[in-house]
């Protein structure tokens, strides 16, 4: 199959950039260029059937499933070839930021208080640093693989995630290098993709010991998994969510339609509850807005395999969710958030609103769900005797209208400054921070894929690429907001406070119930 008498295996310098590559369709045949030398290395379809794409093809109810490149046709096989190996130039001109650009950048405040979470996170790794080993350790509980390495982002795929995920997701880390080029440190990090953490802290008692490090979209206080902003800051197509910034500016402007007392009087929540959570089962019982004083609407659109079960979702899906618009949503003066199976993403547009949030006694975090404060951003709703607890918030509210309606706007508020610049802000202090703690040079392996704007785009189709080409990141002409030091005892203190602040609405709850 080779032509020449070079190496026999040149996908290994292909992956390190060393080479460039064309390929004659007409014959299948895939090429690599070597100066003046052609070398031909069998089909295209051949180099296609071992490529791991970001396009997900998991669409099934549980958790792994391997890419099955087996089926796929000839002609995808070609658009793998192409967009895996043809789409990023192999020299591109590196955005380097030189001491003297950075001098003239204005320089930003302190970054906000819960930015300390980031040292947090990453504690268990400050004492032993992060080995190649620990990190290896990861890559059985992963997804995929990110190697950032001078400036080009490169990717290794384990398993295909959920819809657009890994897509969406490492779209994010190329805007992160676009946002502040020259600037992101070489790193290599394990993502895992799913909603539910793995990283168990009862199983790593010790320091000398730590755990091996997983991201992913959330965390709980019982984990150590490192929570990074979830795929849809960048958009979620499947479900017509447009990129973070314009998606929050819609919601506030639909907010805005209705003063808070023309606002239902009742709390409201749509979505799904067929997804295996007792509370979400539970919470089909409060469906009542006369003695309930709630609004429940079973929105049956199953997560994984987006198979509407109703005539209405049909049409919805083909109206691009017209009537499903969360701008539409925030004619309640109170809104649930409910967690699903495990963490939910839509904390986020829940908040958004202007409502008081209901929260139903969280137990995943965001990344920045750590900075909010019961009774300040959002009212912390008990899920025993869920019904109850609920009323008991919604007739609070009604009595206490303007200490209601300033919750509302604070979580709004908290939203409101929550934008991509914020995002990027963390997702860059995060990795500079976990970068540090690397004992060794990240190097992208043979197995890894050089992953660039034009290579995603590539493999998007018409719908994804519009979303893509929307949440485009300028680069920033500001600094970073200043990280503080690490700080156990801002954190002990946050905890301690939102814990009170949790017993002191339990306490409340709990007197109106026995003075009847």
């Amino acid at each position: 199959m080779i032509s020449t008498d070079v190496d026999p295996n040149p996908l290994d310098d292909l992956h390190q950039g060393r080479l460039s590559l064309s390929t004659d369709l007409r014959g299948g045949d895939a090429s690599l260029q070597i100066g003046h030398r052609r070398i031909l290395y069998g089909r295209a379809e051949e180099v296609a059937s071992k490529t791991k794409t970001v396009v997900g093809h998991n669409l099934e109810a549980t958790p792994w499933h391997p890419f099955p490149l087996s089926t796929t046709s000839s002609g995808s096989k070609y658009d793998i070839f192409r967009c895996s190996y043809l789409t990023c130039p192999f020299s591109p001109a590196k955005q380097q930021l030189q001491p003297e650009e950075k001098k003239k950048k204005k320089k930003k405040k302190e970054c906000p208080a819960w930015f300390g979470w980031i040292h947090e996170d990453l504690t268990p790794w400050r004492g032993s640093g992060i080995t190649r080993s620990k990190l290896e350790e990861a890559r059985s509980l992963a997804a995929f693989r990110i190697i950032i390495s001078g400036g080009r982002l490169y990717t290794e795929m384990y398993y295909a995630c959920v819809q657009s995920r890994a897509m969406f997701t490492v779209w994010g880390f190329l805007q992160l290098l676009r946002r502040y080029p020259g600037s992101i440190p070489d790193v290599d990090l394990m993502f895992d993709c799913m909603d539910r953490p793995l990283i168990h802290k009862a199983n790593y008692t010790t320091t000398s010991s730590p755990p091996p490090p997983l991201f992913r979209y959330c965390t709980t206080k019982h984990h150590f998994d490192i929570p990074l902003p979830d795929w849809s800051f960048w958009g979620w197509p499947e479900v017509n969510i447009d990129p973070w910034d314009e998606e929050f500016r819609s919601i506030k402007l639909g907010s805005q339609s209705l003063t808070w007392s023309m606002r239902h009087d009742t709390a409201y929540w749509k979505g799904n509850p067929d997804v295996g959570s007792p509370i979400r089962t539970e919470l089909m019982h409060c469906n009542d807005s006369i003695a309930r004083k709630a609004q429940i609407i079973r929105q049956v659109i199953h997560v994984w395999t987006i198979d509407f079960y109703s005539q209405d979702w049909v049409e919805e899906s083909t109206s691009g969710f017209q009537q499903s618009k969360l701008s539409n949503q925030c004619d309640h003066r109170y809104k649930i958030y409910a967690e699903g199976f495990a963490w939910s993403v839509s904390l986020k547009y829940v908040l958004s609103c202007g409502s008081l949030a209901l929260m139903i006694n969280p137990q995943y975090e965001d990344f920045f769900s750590r900075g909010l404060l019961p009774r300040k951003h959002y009212w912390h709703t008990r899920s025993d005797n869920l019904c109850e607890s609920i009323k008991f918030a919604v007739d609070w509210g009604n009595e206490h209208l303007i200490e209601a309606e300033g919750i509302g706007k604070e979580g709004q508020a908290f939203m409101q400054d929550l934008d991509m610049g914020r995002v990027y802000e963390y997702m860059y202090h995060l990795i500079v921070e976990y970068s540090k703690l690397q004992d060794f040079k990240p190097v992208p392996p043979p197995s890894a894929h050089e992953t660039c704007e034009r290579s995603i785009l590539c493999f998007a189709d018409k719908q994804q690429s519009g979303f893509l080409e929307n949440s485009y990141a300028l680069s920033s002409s500001s600094l970073p907001c200043t990280l503080g030091q690490p700080d156990r005892n801002f954190i002990n203190s946050w905890l301690q406070e939102k814990q009170k602040r949790v017993d002191s609405l339990q306490e409340l709850e709990m007197s109106r119930f026995l003075s009847g």
